[in-house]
């Protein structure tokens, strides 16, 4: 089926508009909050230059000044940007841009969380598929063994997410404290691997998503990428699928446990607002 060429999905034109990620964008146009003209969007849905697109009744427009951000989250900040939640990301960032955040860190958890208004860059960095990693220390509320290491590092099945993970890297770090290295996104993963293996996780923080890294940026503040960071990021994601979750579905194909196993027992910093 052939479309206008200067017609983008409505989910790359929201995206475009700094307003949320594409992924972000094909959950609210499901929910019935984007309109078209006046006419309620579908996925799949596509916009003109001149079209109308509101989201919640408010007009988006594409947005020209890109901004690009690390955050060290502090445990207890739940990354959305529905401001209605308390003590979610973009109220404890307060940028005077609208920014989302590129993947999550669940609440319980700390460390280096991008967030942007460039919804082209999203997909591309979080997509398991291009293999952009993203590298975490984690402590565990027990003796860490070899078995525990080989087997996170070669696939746990998650019956509950009906998948088993990629194989990873793992390092033992002491004897509590693992450093591992994911291509992957799922939700709580490192968590759910853990518990699948008997294991509760303590303390997680992600050090590391692609060539950036928290270095001494304290808990809690934010800073803009450098222009190095940038240009270097956005060379490592050029050649990379920034196809939407929705039309990942459409062509992937989930790889299920053979059979369920029971969880063995055995630039400049500033201070963000809390």
């Amino acid at each position: 089926m052939s479309h206008h060429p200067n017609s983008v999905r409505i989910n790359k034109a929201i995206s475009d508009s700094g307003y949320c990620s594409r992924r972000q964008a094909d959950s609210i146009i499901e929910e019935g909050r984007v309109t078209i003209n006046g006419v309620k969007a579908t996925l799949g849905d596509r916009a003109m230059p001149e079209d109308e697109v509101r989201v919640d009744n408010k007009i988006i427009k594409e947005n020209d000044t890109l901004v690009y951000v690390m955050l060290n989250k502090p445990v207890g900040i739940t990354c959305t940007t529905d401001q209605r939640i308390e003590g979610n990301v973009v109220d404890f960032i307060n940028h005077k841009e609208r920014i989302f955040h590129v993947g999550r860190l669940d609440k319980p958890s700390e460390g280096l969380l991008l967030m942007t208004n460039d919804g082209d860059i999203v997909n591309k960095i979080l997509r398991a598929g291009n293999k952009h990693e993203k590298e975490y220390i984690v402590k565990v509320d027990r003796p860490i063994t070899k078995d525990f290491i080989m087997r996170m590092g070669s696939g746990v099945p998650l019956a509950e997410l009906e998948t088993t993970t990629k194989p990873c890297k793992v390092e033992q770090l002491s004897r509590f404290v693992f450093k591992i290295v994911l291509v992957q996104g799922l939700n709580r993963q490192i968590r759910r691997m853990c518990e699948y293996l008997g294991y509760d996780v303590e303390e997680l923080q992600r050090i590391r998503i692609m060539n950036l890294t928290l270095g001494d940026l304290p808990l809690g503040e934010w800073r803009d990428l450098t222009n190095k960071e940038i240009n270097e990021l956005k060379s490592s994601v050029e050649d990379s699928d920034n196809s939407s979750f929705v039309d990942q579905k459409k062509t992937q194909e989930v790889k299920k446990p053979t059979k369920e196993i029971k969880r063995t027992t055995g630039g400049r910093r500033r201070r963000g607002r809390s």
